[in-house]
C-alpha cells in the first residue's frame, strides 16, 4: 500500500426533509447572519420556500444572493463577496447545484473579515491562506460532490476556466435532503448521475493518488448511483431513490476529492466553455471513448467496476470480458436516460474538434491522473470517435 492522506467534509447529514432545520443548524454554530448563495432558477421554483423562515423563528438574519450562473464568472464571485460583507454575514450556505456550491466557498474564503486576498491570489493549488467564515453546503442535485470538494471552478475568460484547491474550501457540513431534489427534470438527473459515476470512475482508475478509501467510496458510489439512476431519471417523485443518488453523488465526490479525476473530465471542459454544454452532459458525451482509449492500460479496474455497475445484466462469467461490457453499458446509457449520445447531437460542429483537442491539453492537472498518457492526436481521436 502507498503513504496516502485523505480529506473531506468535516460532518455529513443524509435525510429527507433535512433542509428544513438549516436554521437551527447554522444557530448551533454560533451564526447570527447567514448568507444563503444560490441560483435565480431555486428562487423560481420556491426551493427556499420552506427554508428561510426558520431563520426568522430561530431569531437570524438571513440574506440571498440568487444571481449565480452555470459555470460562474468572476464578477459573481465578487459580486456575492461584496453582498456578504455588506450584510455581516458570519456563516455562508451554498445551496444548488455544483456552481453554487464553488461560489459558496470562495464566498466564505474572501468575505472573511481578516482576508487579505484577492480573487486572482488563490487560484491554483494551495494559494489560499488565512481563515473562512463557517460553511454549509446543500446539494439540490446529484452530481458534482462540490460539497465535499476543496476544490472551486471559475470562468475566467471567453472559454478558459481557472481552480481554487485549498482544504480550507472543504465545508463544515453537508447536508443531503432528497426533497430539494423531487421536482428536477429528468434531463438533468440523467446528466447528473452520470457525471457522479464519472467521477467514481475516474477515481478508482487515477494514477496518482489511488488509495483502498477512495476506491471502497467509488465502488458504493457507483453501486448506489448504477442501482437508481433510472428510477430517478424515469420516477423523479421516488424519495428514496432520490436520496440514493444524493449519498452515491457524495460519496463520489469524496473519492475524487482525494484520487483526482482524468481524462473524461480534461476532454469535458472544453465543450463546456464552448458551447455552454452542462458539465454531466459533457462528461457523458466522451464517456464511452475515454473508456476505450484507457481500456488498454485500466482493464484490470474497469473490470472489476463491471459487476458492480451491471449486476444482473452482466452477460458472463469470464472476467476477460468484463471491461467490454462496462464501455457498451455506457454507450447505451445516455440512451436510455434520454440524452444526447453523439457530440454531433449536441450542437458540437465538427470542424471545431482539433481546436478541442488543443484546449484539452492545457488540462494536464487532470491528464497526470490519467491512467494512460494523452497526446493532442489522442484527444482528437476521441472526439472524432464520438462525434
Amino acid at each position: 500500500m502507498h503513504p496516502f492522506s485523505f480529506a473531506t467534509t468535516a460532518q455529513l447529514i443524509c435525510e429527507p426533509g433535512s433542509s428544513r432545520r438549516l436554521a437551527s443548524l447554522c444557530k448551533e454554530r454560533g451564526a447570527r447572519s447567514v448568507l444563503v448563495v444560490t441560483d435565480p432558477g431555486i428562487t423560481r421554483f420556491g426551493l427556499l420556500d420552506e427554508v428561510l423562515p426558520g431563520f426568522e423563528t430561530e431569531g437570524l438574519k438571513v440574506a440571498v444572493y440568487d444571481q449565480v450562473v452555470a459555470d460562474p464568472p468572476e464578477n459573481i464571485v465578487m459580486a456575492a463577496v461584496e453582498q456578504a460583507k455588506a450584510c455581516g454575514a458570519d456563516l455562508v450556505i451554498g445551496f444548488g447545484g455544483g456552481s453554487s456550491m464553488d461560489v459558496a466557498k470562495l464566498v466564505a474564503l474572501l468575505a472573511h473579515p481578516d482576508c487579505a486576498q484577492s480573487l486572482q491570489d488563490i487560484y491554483g493549488v494551495g494559494n489560499a491562506k488565512g481563515q473562512r467564515l463557517p460553511l454549509i453546503q446543500v446539494p439540490t442535485t446529484a452530481g458534482t460532490g462540490s460539497e465535499v470538494t476543496q476544490i472551486a471552478i471559475i470562468t475566467t475568460g471567453e472559454t478558459t476556466k481557472m481552480g481554487v484547491v485549498s482544504p480550507l474550501l472543504l465545508p463544515d457540513l453537508a447536508l443531503l435532503d432528497a426533497d430539494l431534489t423531487l421536482g428536477l427534470p429528468p434531463a438533468v438527473t440523467a446528466a447528473t448521475g452520470i457525471d457522479a459515476m464519472v467521477h467514481a470512475i475516474e477515481a478508482y482508475t487515477s494514477a496518482l493518488k489511488k488509495n483502498p478509501m477512495s476506491d471502497l467510496l467509488a465502488r458504493e458510489a457507483l453501486r448506489l448511483l448504477a442501482a437508481n439512476l433510472d428510477e430517478a431519471v424515469h420516477n423523479g417523485s421516488n424519495r428514496e431513490a432520490r436520496q440514493a443518488m444524493l449519498l452515491g453523488a457524495c460519496l463520489a465526490g469524496q473519492a475524487f476529492a482525494n484520487a483526482p479525476v482524468a481524462a473524461v473530465h480534461a476532454l469535458a471542459y472544453p465543450l463546456g466553455g464552448n458551447f455552454h454544454i452542462p458539465h454531466g452532459l459533457s462528461n457523458a458525451l466522451v464517456l464511452p471513448q475515454v473508456l476505450r482509449f484507457n481500456v488498454s492500460a485500466a482493464a484490470t479496474h474497469y473490470g472489476e467496476l463491471a459487476p458492480i455497475i451491471l449486476g444482473e445484466r452482466l452477460r458472463t462469467d469470464d472476467p476477460s470480458t468484463y471491461a467490454e461490457q462496462l464501455i457498451e453499458e455506457f454507450e447505451q446509457m445516455s440512451a436510455r436516460v434520454g440524452l444526447p449520445t453523439r457530440l454531433r447531437d449536441a450542437g458540437v460542429p465538427e470542424d471545431m474538434l482539433p481546436q478541442l483537442a488543443k484546449e484539452a491539453m492545457l488540462q494536464q492537472r487532470l491528464l497526470v491522473n490519467n491512467p494512460r498518457e494523452v497526446s493532442e492526436a489522442d484527444a482528437l481521436a476521441i472526439y472524432q470517435a464520438a462525434y
